[in-house]
């Protein structure tokens, strides 16, 4: 076969893109488990930093199985479903179905004698995704209808693509810390969730921070996806079985 010939030259990028083909096919393969690795490293991380727990990527496994002592699958009735791993949710599949039909995560933490409730969020923003984990504190006890689970203890919140210094200060502490201690359900009992307030909120309110200035629309985002989200675990709240 001549050397110049079109044939040549088809069957000749033919066998490269071939090669080409198999050895990233190959190398995506080699390299897939230590990519699950990473990322299940990062949403433990993600879970503890909700509780208030710092940890990196060589103590996070120890810190993990050290304060997170149960986890589980819910329903909207707020019980426990078996045979679903709650790590392996895909959130944003199950906000794909109707209410009833979901299948809830949630992660239980133990710390300095108290008992904590880990849930994962997920939404949209102005340019893609947002994401993050709430944690609330147990009441040992409380008046027939209301939450036991009512308190964030701490929040943290994650995105894809938002615009630095505008919508992607969700990441930061100066927004995140001003949800510690509000309230998602009223004094009778009512879920109202968190409130995400342009041009400040109510100091005095109990359900309500301050949005992000310029973020207009990932803080609207965000308070959207607490209220898709949280709104499914009610009945868990206020049961806590």
């Amino acid at each position: 076969m001549k050397v110049q010939s079109n044939a040549y030259t088809l069957i000749y990028s033919a066998i490269v893109v071939l090669i080409v083909a198999t050895c990233l096919a190959v190398f995506a393969t080699a390299l897939k488990p230590a990519q699950l690795k990473n990322i299940e490293i990062e949403k433990k991380q993600n879970i503890l930093a909700s509780v208030r727990i710092a940890s990196d990527k060589t103590n996070v496994e120890d810190q993990y199985n050290r304060y997170i002592i149960d986890s589980y699958t819910l329903n909207t009735s707020g019980e426990k479903i078996q045979g679903i791993d709650p790590f392996l949710i895909n959130l944003r599949e199950e906000l794909k179905k109707p209410l009833s039909e979901r299948n809830l995560p949630a992660y239980i933490c133990s710390r300095n004698d108290s008992a904590f409730l880990v849930i994962p969020v997920y939404g949209k923003g102005l340019w893609g995704p947002i994401w993050g984990y709430v944690s609330f504190m147990k009441k040992d006890s409380v008046a027939e209808g209301m939450p036991y689970y009512n308190t964030i203890y701490g929040v943290n919140f994650d995105h894809q693509g938002e615009t630095p210094g505008l919508g992607a200060e969700i990441t930061q502490s100066f927004f995140q810390i001003p949800f510690r201690g509000k309230a998602i359900f009223n004094e009778q009992g009512n879920f109202v969730s968190i409130k995400v307030i342009k041009g400040g909120a109510d100091p005095g309110s109990g359900h309500e921070v301050d949005g992000i200035s310029g973020g207009t629309i990932t803080s609207k985002g965000l308070q959207a996806m607490l209220d898709t989200c949280l709104v499914a675990y009610e009945h868990y709240f206020k049961s806590a079985n």
